[in-house]
């Protein structure tokens, strides 16, 4: 899970940056597994944009997911959700 810290200190950058709602990008790294890949796609409505690209050797994939969010808050209770999966490094 997030800190406290980081979790206001990235809603207050989101405040800064963006105006809501808006079209947010989000970008994951992590072993290719099936069942991270599955807990991580849960978290996203079907009608998101989602790309994924493996590394040269196919060691890693990269999962890119845009959707449109209605809030800073919203964008940092995803990426709360998203760090509580084992293994998944958020960017």
């Amino acid at each position: 899970m997030l800190s406290d810290e980081a979790k206001d200190k990235l809603r207050q950058t989101l405040e800064k940056i963006q105006e809501w709602p808006s079209v947010y990008m989000y970008k994951f790294i992590f072993e290719p597994d099936r069942e991270r890949l599955d807990k991580l796609l849960v978290l996203f409505p079907p009608e998101s944009e989602i790309l994924r690209k493996y590394s040269a050797n196919g060691k890693y994939l990269a999962l890119t997911v845009k959707e449109v969010m209605m809030s800073a808050d919203d964008v940092v209770d995803r990426y709360d959700r998203a760090s509580e999966i084992p293994g998944v490094i958020t960017l």
